[in-house]
């Protein structure tokens, strides 16, 4: 662990220059007092690092030292390998170029396990047919994210039909389930925005607006908490024919809330359900009579409303 640690204060130092012993504490979850302790023990080991105190000062390291990738375990090594989502952030070609040049820095034994774990492990967060998604756009989000610039949106919020328009400030972009989304401020409070219901974006001349001391990790959790304490959400519960059970769970996977209950020679199992709106729940028509909805009774007249408008519609048509 400790190894670790001073591992961890070297490569700040080493890529920002001076660093307050304040902050590295916060950083690795120990007193400062370990932090003077470990810049000790760095020193002792032949590590040119000093400390200054006062207003302006802080750990820094001689100019002109510099470390190799030497600290990294054989796991860190392994998941510096796993391929994921790269390309739709154009850097395809910049991640295998980046580790080609950690592979050769890295330790000896290391290498083996490496090259395997980037043959043998990918990570595809997309959905088995998921049906076709509108590609996101994602270089005028990045250009804003990068160069600290407020946006311009004209984007279609779920559940509308329309486009509205806003000025917001981007903390960043995050894919969550192979779907990216731009978290920023919209009026100084919290959004999040999908990539795909983009319509337009203008990177606005004037600079970011974020909350002070507020980082794209902190906004993001609180947006997480949000959206799986929905105030407005509609909890539904159902009965599933046993048969179409592994199908239904598959579909319905992203609004699953619990697991179908019943027992092994039960016809029906049940499982319970967490829509964002009432129409969200029309998509369980789609099973037809293998679906009943339990409760509760708005979900069940929703379903009864848009049944009856679609028999209507074919016996118009007829």
């Amino acid at each position: 662990m400790k190894s670790d640690r001073l591992l961890s204060i070297l490569l700040p130092l080493q890529n920002r220059g001076r660093v307050t012993a304040t902050e590295l504490a916060e950083r690795l979850e120990v007193s400062v007092r370990t932090i003077y302790r470990d810049v000790e023990a760095l020193s002792i080991s032949g590590v040119p690092v000093y400390t200054e105190r006062g207003r302006h000062g802080g750990i820094e390291l001689l100019a002109g030292f510099r470390t190799g990738v030497t600290g990294l375990t054989a796991d860190e090594s392994r998941a510096l390998f796993v391929q994921g989502a790269h390309a739709a952030l154009g850097l395809d070609t910049a991640l295998g170029s980046a580790l080609r040049k950690v592979m050769a820095a890295l330790p000896a034994p290391h290498r083996p396990a490496a090259e395997v774990t980037s043959r043998r492990i990918r990570v595809d967060a997309t959905r088995w047919k998921g049906g076709p998604q509108p590609a996101a756009d994602l270089d005028v989000l990045q250009d804003a994210v990068f160069t600290d610039r407020r946006l311009k949106l004209r984007y279609r919020h779920g559940g509308e039909t329309g486009n509205r328009t806003d000025t917001v400030d981007p903390y960043g972009l995050v894919a969550k389930a192979g779907v990216w989304y731009l978290v920023a401020d919209r009026r100084g409070k919290p959004r999040l925005f999908r990539a795909d219901r983009v319509r337009s974006a203008t990177v606005l001349t004037g600079p970011v607006k974020r909350r002070p001391g507020v980082e794209l990790a902190d906004v993001w959790g609180e947006l997480r908490r949000q959206v799986g304490e929905r105030p407005g959400a509609i909890d539904v519960t159902v009965r599933v024919r046993r048969d179409r059970l592994d199908l239904f769970r598959r579909i319905n996977g992203p609004w699953l809330t619990a697991l179908p209950e019943g027992g092994d020679d039960s016809e029906w199992v049940t499982a319970r359900l967490s829509y964002g709106f009432l129409g969200e729940a029309r998509q369980l028509l789609a099973f037809g009579d293998q679906v009943e909805v339990v409760s509760p009774p708005q979900v069940c007249a929703e379903l009864v409303r848009t049944a009856a408008s679609v028999l209507e519609l074919y016996q118009r048509s007829d």
